[in-house]
């Protein structure tokens, strides 16, 4: 028999939790065959098997924390498909004892008599947590403790009994006696609660949160505000689309491609923005992976496209593009997810005019784009006219960056972006 262990995922990856199994207990499977999909802080990872055989046990449920090096399923060389395991010798000895006992038992003593009509009430009360949908590891837990799944409260919206359900029962304190029951009932009726849903947070949005939180305790946050006249670079994308699509296999000429080359261009000139803290230390980055946000079912994640200042617009929106689609079908892999230096997130494709975006974990600022609105602008000779405005935000970490940076980097972004042509001299 071989065992299905939780392989080592990443230096910072510990643990995860079960999300599905992608075979069942009875089922035969290939040596390499995916066998569950494990969802961890950062991504989904499928779990295969280094052996063929008969899924005979599953140690873990979905939805079951499990850690790295934790033993999760058994598989059996030897067993046939469509069953839990095979009977060994020992076990078919103690069968047939057992049958061989049988008619004794019949010739039983009053006193055998009496346990087994002590026992009824037990056994009914058995039969009745049958018709209650409880884990394995849940229904051993309630036997061990005496308790019945009928009186266990299930925090699965499904009404699933899982083990920590028992465990969390047992620790509540005894019931009342039934005289105070009946004083409570004869008490009037308190104000009837409003309807609420509660929901486990999945654990991709437990890190979320706590990655949020952990940044805004440890860092100096402050945001910078500047807005940009997108005339020009809208223009030239309307010029060039079709070119730029045909050109390059489908791919589309977007706004991200723009900002992300014009934030290479600024990391360049004000190096401290694309640094990080490591303890007293300052470590400034010459590498330029720009991580971009993109929103999914389950929260806001931060792929990164790689070595951005050696890459052309096309490969730029190509990467882009490709990470999305893996984001949403939950295709990204760990390095995916490491080691950017710098951090867009575009706001504007909800309608979002201005926003003062949180920092990504260890780094040092975020770029934040917004909606692009038509508002009336001064130009040359005294001139107003309605121009396409965007609001861009820059969060910096101030123990990092100063103020003046910080605005010169923004200023950087808005003189690149309101000249594009400029971009083509940056490489």
């Amino acid at each position: 028999m071989a065992e299905v262990k939780v392989p080592e995922l990443a230096e910072s990856i510990t643990e995860g939790t079960i999300a599905s199994w992608l075979k069942q207990k009875g089922e035969y499977v290939e040596q390499g065959e995916n066998v569950l999909e494990l969802e961890t802080d950062k991504v989904n990872v499928e779990i295969i098997t280094e052996e063929s055989g008969v899924l005979t046990e599953l140690k873990a449920e979905e939805g079951d924390t499990v850690e790295v090096g934790q033993v999760v399923a058994i598989v059996d060389e030897n067993a046939e498909e469509g069953s839990s395991g095979s009977t060994s010798g020992e076990d078919k000895g103690k069968s047939e004892e057992t049958k061989e006992e049988a008619p004794a038992e019949d010739k039983g003593t009053a006193e055998d008599k009496s346990s087994e009509s002590e026992e009824a009430p037990a056994a009914e009360a058995s039969e009745s947590d049958e018709h209650v949908v409880a884990t394995p590891s849940a229904r051993k837990m309630a036997r061990e403790k005496g308790l019945s799944l009928n009186d266990i409260n299930a925090s699965d919206p499904r009404g699933l009994v899982r083990s920590q359900d028992v465990d969390n029962q047992g620790k509540q304190p005894a019931k009342e006696d039934a005289p105070k029951k009946e004083e409570a009932k004869s008490q009037p009726a308190t104000k009837p609660e409003k309807p609420v849903i509660r929901e486990k947070m999945s654990r991709r949005r437990q890190t979320i949160a706590k990655r949020l939180h952990e940044v805004s305790q440890n860092t100096a946050m402050l945001t910078t505000f500047n807005e940009v006249d997108m005339t020009n670079v809208m223009a030239l994308r309307k010029r060039k689309k079709d070119q730029f699509q045909d050109r390059h296999d489908g791919t589309r000429l977007g706004l991200m491609s723009f900002f992300t080359k014009a934030a290479v261009a600024a990391l360049r000139k004000y190096p401290a923005v694309n640094a990080e803290l490591d303890g007293d230390e300052m470590v400034f980055k010459q590498f330029y992976d720009i991580g971009v946000a993109v929103s999914t079912e389950e929260g806001l994640l931060v792929p990164n496209v790689r070595d951005c200042d050696s890459k052309t617009f096309a490969q730029i929106e190509s990467d882009i593009a490709e990470l999305a689609e893996k984001a949403q079908n939950k295709k990204l892999g760990l390095d995916d997810m490491t080691g950017g230096s710098f951090t867009i997130t575009n706001g504007g494709v909800f309608g979002s005019l201005m926003s003062t975006p949180i920092i990504n974990g260890t780094q040092a600022a975020i770029l934040g784009m917004h909606t692009i609105q038509k508002r009336p602008v001064a130009v040359e000779d005294d001139k107003i006219e309605n121009r396409p405005m965007m609001y861009i935000a820059l969060s910096y970490d101030h123990r990092i960056i100063d103020g003046k940076d910080s605005v010169g980097f923004l200023k950087t972004i808005k003189d690149l972006v309101e000249n594009p042509e400029d971009l083509l001299l940056e490489g």
